[in-house]
Parts: C-alpha cells; structure tokens; sequence
C-alpha cells in the first residue's frame, strides 16, 4: 500500500491530556498529493460519568455531554476503530499542533483502552507530522504566495484566521471536521506557493534526518522555528546545538542572546531562571535563559542557515551573519558552560508522581510480560472480562482494568468492584467540582447568546446527573 496522509483533529473536554477527554474526531485521508481518499470520518466520543468537561473548552466547541452520550462511541471501540480504520500501516497522522496536543490525547486513550500508546505513530510505516510549524517557518522564511494574517498589528498563525485570510471555506471553526477541510486546504495552499519548502520540511519530519542537520558530533548553526521564540521576528531564530537533553533530545543554545552573562552563572543559579515557576515567569523583568530542548521525534521546524540568504530571510528573522558566528565563538570559547546546562537538564527537579494509573503512561515502559495480558484484555467480551483474572506484574495494570470495565462493560464489574470504582470516581469528581462550578457560575452572568445558554444549562444537568448524591446538592 501507499503511504497516505490522515489529516484529523480532536474536540476535547479540557485541556489536560492526562484527565480529560476526546469527544469528537474528524479526519480525512489523503493521497501525498492531497487528494482525498474514501469518506470523511467525524465521529463523537461518549463521555464517561467520571468527567465534568471545561464548560470555557464546551463554549468553544458547543457539544454537549448528552450528545456524546446519545451517538457516541464508547472509549473502547473508538480506540479499536482508530487502530484498524484510522492509524492504519503507512499512515501519516498531520494535524495543527497535534503532536504537542492532539496527539497525546490518542496516547492517553489507547493507554486507557489497553494499546499500545506509541505503535500507532511509528511501527509499520507510520509517522506524523505536524503543520504548525511548517506554516511558522513558511511565514518566516518564505512568505510569498500567501496572505499572512494579523491582529492588533501582532502576527498570528490561527487556522481559522489563515483560511479567511486565503479566502479557504470553514464553515465552523472549532469543529473537528471543519478544521481539518480548511488544514488540507492550507497544506494546499503552502505546497502550491512554496513546493520547495514543503517538501523539505516533509522530508524533515523524520527524526533521523533532523540528526543530521542538528547533532553534537558536528555542531553548527541552524534555523529553528518554535512557539517558544519571539511572535516579533516570526517564532525563528538560529540555534546551536549545546549538549544532550533528556529522552534522546538536545538542548540548544539561541543565538539571538549575547551569552556572555550566563558562563560564569553557577548552575544553581541558571536554575533559577530556567526552572522558574510561572508567576516568576510573568513578571516584566524576568529573563528567561536562552536554551530549549529539541526533541528530534517531534517533527521540529529546522533548516540550514543556507536558506537565510533568499528572501531577505536574515532581516525578517533580526539577525546577522556577524551575530551568529560572535555568539557562537563566545559559546565555543567556554565549554563548560554546556557541561553546566547539562548538569542542570539531568537534575531535573522530580515531580510528585501522580498515584492514579490513568495518569502514570509515562512513568514507565510495560514489563513484557504483561503484553500477552493487555491484549487478551481488548480482545475480550463483557462475558470474558468478568472471568478474566490476568496476574500483573505492572501495579498500574489492575486498576486500569477495573476502570476499563467499568466505563465500557459495566456488568463486567464484580459485586465487590462496584464500590471500589465508585470510590475512585467520586474522588475525581470532587477533585473537578471547584473549578467547574466557579467557571459554569461566571460564565452564566456573562453569556447572552441563547445557544451557548442552554449549553451552559446541559453542563448544568450533566453535573447533577453524575455527582454523588452527597454532592449533587
């Protein structure tokens, strides 16, 4: 088979990866040369009685609670639908900032339903991509061909704002299908006036190939395009690679900033600074230190200096040739301080681990043990899964399963497993009643659109359907 692109997006309760929810998927596939393949997919998600929905994320979306309920897929047969319909071999999954959002959005989902989290992007030909940062260095670096839009005289690289902008169809913007017609129109638009580009940056979403350009056994300057640089000098910049990061990533110097202060900074006080939390952080003179980690399996938006040299590319991105080989002299003439930055990566300072299964996915790898387990588990029936006792040697396992059973096979649960999920459900409900309360109260006083009041109204109905009686009051 061909390899194919599966354009898709998500519409989820909140925020969080790790404690909210997919409630709708929208996707199309795609030949290489974006053309469409079979039916579009747009499906909703049923939302589970453990989950009371962002009501800022159901203003945004518009879907309810009780529509998910009504013509949704159980979490368990979204799963197996998106593993043997979506996420198929030699699939390309591309979204719009997927691979920081979307995409662990699939990872938490599969972990929950008893998949493998990371087969789905990788094993059998498949990959991802994400065109975030493809338009980010479009804009930077080869613009022509495309209206860029604007608000408040600051850029922006919205998809909704985009396609109006290029004169794109969307109809709806924040519905899953909606977006993904007007992405694929963009992708359009960017190979159409910039096929070079497009190309290269496809090539690049290969982490291997980005090794070649960004590596520590050769290290030179390069482009790089991040959501973390100036929106002023259009998210780029040049960065050179300094040491080892964490999870086969590399930290990176930019060398828009003078170094010179930081070499003889002790590494507890460059901790300081990039540890900093973030009200620190908000404060107008705080100075962030000028180094980030790249992680090569994350599709990066890196280039060769090379291309800075079309395209006034040096002055749209404010810097010099003069810039960079100073600042990088100076870095070369100190290398100690690319010893401290990775004495500072590796002592990381440890985050209380979460003690809910659901949200440990990456605190380890499954013992192999443990494989046969998982899939015997999502091969089984309600009838099965009440008879099936598999021995764990992963202490995240178990409690997964009783989870597993009890949002999708419910008459799967034992007598005695019954108040144990009802214990751990009520806990995560109280631990979300605050904020959902305190954002359902303000938004009812400031909203006078009829239909986002009656949604407002269904988050209210969904709340007193779900809550334990002790808290429904």
């Amino acid at each position: 088979m061909p390899k194919t692109f599966f354009f898709y997006d998500l519409e989820t309760s909140g925020l969080s990866a790790r404690d909210d929810r997919v409630m709708q998927f929208a996707g199309i596939r795609t030949s290489l040369d974006l053309e469409p393949i079979g039916e579009p997919v747009n499906v909703l998600v049923r939302l589970n009685d453990d989950t009371l929905p962002s009501p800022d994320a159901l203003m945004v979306t518009g879907i309810t609670p009780q529509q998910t309920v009504a013509d949704g897929y159980s979490e368990a047969d979204f799963a197996k639908m998106l593993m043997e319909d979506v996420f198929t071999e030699d699939t390309i999954a591309v979204g719009f900032n997927n691979i920081r959002f979307d995409d662990e959005f699939i990872r938490h989902l599969f972990w929950r339903n008893f998949y493998d989290p990371y087969e789905w992007s990788w094993k059998d030909g498949r990959s991802r991509w994400d065109l975030l940062d493809v338009v980010r260095m479009t804009r930077a670096l080869r613009p022509e061909g495309i209206e860029w839009p604007m608000v408040d005289g600051k850029a922006t690289n919205r998809l909704e704002l985009l396609a109006k902008a290029n004169k794109i169809d969307h109809l709806k913007a924040h519905d899953a299908l909606s977006d993904v017609e007007a992405l694929i129109a963009v992708a359009r638009l960017i190979r159409s006036a910039q096929p070079q580009l497009y190309e290269y940056l496809f090539k690049m979403r290969d982490k291997n190939e980005i090794k070649k350009l960004v590596n520590l056994d050769d290290k030179q300057p390069f482009v790089y395009v991040s959501g973390r640089f100036d929106s002023q000098f259009e998210k780029a910049t040049v960065a050179f690679p300094l040491t080892t990061g964490r999870n086969s990533s590399v930290v990176v110097y930019d060398l828009r900033v003078d170094p010179t202060p930081y070499l003889t900074m002790s590494i507890k006080d460059l901790a300081k600074i990039f540890y900093a939390p973030w009200e620190e952080r908000k404060k107008e003179d705080f100075v962030a230190l000028p180094v980030k980690e790249l992680q090569y399996n994350r599709a990066p938006a890196v280039a060769p200096l090379g291309v800075l040299s079309q395209s006034d590319g040096w002055n749209r991105i404010g810097m010099s040739e003069e810039i960079v080989s100073k600042h990088r002299a100076i870095l070369l003439s100190q290398p100690s301080f690319a010893e401290n930055i990775r004495s500072l990566i590796e002592g990381r300072p440890e985050y209380a681990k979460s003690v809910d299964a659901e949200a440990q996915l990456y605190d380890s790898f499954l013992p192999e043990q443990d494989s046969l387990h998982v899939a015997k588990i999502r091969h089984s029936t309600a009838t099965q899964l009440a008879d099936l006792h598999p021995e764990f040697r992963d202490e995240r396992l178990p409690p997964l399963l009783l989870h597993y059973k009890a949002r999708n096979f419910p008459n799967a649960l034992a007598e005695e497993e019954v108040p144990v999920w009802e214990e751990w459900r009520a806990a995560r409900l109280r631990r979300q009643l605050p904020d959902f309360v305190r954002r359902l109260n303000d938004l009812s006083q400031k909203v006078s659109n009829q239909e986002k009041q009656f949604i407002l109204q269904e988050l209210q109905l969904w709340a007193e359907s779900i809550l334990p009686i002790d808290d429904a009051s």
